[in-house]
């Protein structure tokens, strides 16, 4: 009924246990802002304390088996499939390329383990699509000049697309959507990608300021939401599960690189 009091109550219980020079009313006042903030489009524009705990999987932990060593991809592979689904305006296009240029040098083989933070199974009010499924990923990064007081304007949803980039949280928002991916496989009857994958939001908390926080367009502050294409993120788990006829970037075919 008083969700302020009951945060106070949570934040205290916390600080017995880790007595960090917290003020309790002011980090419990910013919480109640940032569960009231609306999410964005993957999760149809409801706020955390909107959404229904029967449509909250929290925490969901999973294993990826990869390609074995003969047929594994490397981080070119992942970046040229992740260019080809993005336009060449898309925000995270040069992220895109820095992958596909190799950013890392590695192959993806054995098994990849990780929990994602929250899954949300998304419905239309008005029942005229099935429901989809998005994955949700808590971030509490300081943005802004490193000596300069912390403001607002430092997630404004235009400068987040760079923070994403400059932490490659769009492979680990990625990876996170083939997880779900297989998940929804295995679990879903009737499941097509097309229809039940929603996107990732990325929740940079420190900015979520409540409804207040939004632009006249509906983008909130501190929420940055990458629409997947869903054929991406199908054809990235062929191609990281080394299947036979999964999409391969020319730059492979005829010859390992």
């Amino acid at each position: 009924a008083d969700l302020g009091q009951e945060l106070e109550r949570a934040v205290a219980e916390c600080l017995r246990w880790h007595p960090w020079p917290v003020d309790t009313v002011t980090l419990a006042t910013g919480l109640l802002a940032v569960v009231d903030t609306p999410a964005g489009a993957a999760l149809g524009g409801r706020s955390l304390r909107g959404l229904a705990r029967t449509d909250c999987l929290r925490e969901l932990r999973f294993e990826l088996p990869l390609g074995d060593r003969s047929r594994c991809a490397t981080d070119r592979d992942l970046g040229a499939l992740v260019r080809s689904h993005l336009p060449g305006d898309h925000p995270l296009r040069p992220w895109a390329d820095r992958l596909a240029a190799g950013a890392f040098g590695v192959e993806l083989a054995g098994h990849l383990t990780g929990s994602i933070d929250l899954v949300v199974r998304v419905t239309d009010p008005t029942g005229s699509r099935a429901p989809r499924f998005a994955v949700c990923d808590y971030k509490t990064n300081r943005l802004g000049e490193v000596g300069r007081p912390p403001s607002l304007a430092d997630y404004h949803p235009d400068h987040l697309a760079g923070a994403m980039a400059g932490h490659d949280y769009p492979l680990q928002a990625l990876l996170y959507a083939v997880a779900l991916h297989r998940y929804l496989r295995w679990r879903l009857p009737g499941y097509d990608p097309a229809a039940h994958l929603g996107g990732a939001a990325y929740l940079f908390v420190r900015g979520m300021a409540g409804t207040a926080a939004v632009l006249p367009d509906g983008r909130p502050y501190g929420v940055f939401t990458w629409d997947l294409p869903p054929a991406l993120v199908a054809e990235a788990s062929d191609l990281l599960a080394g299947r036979a006829g999964a999409a391969v970037p020319a730059a492979r075919r005829g010859g390992r690189r």
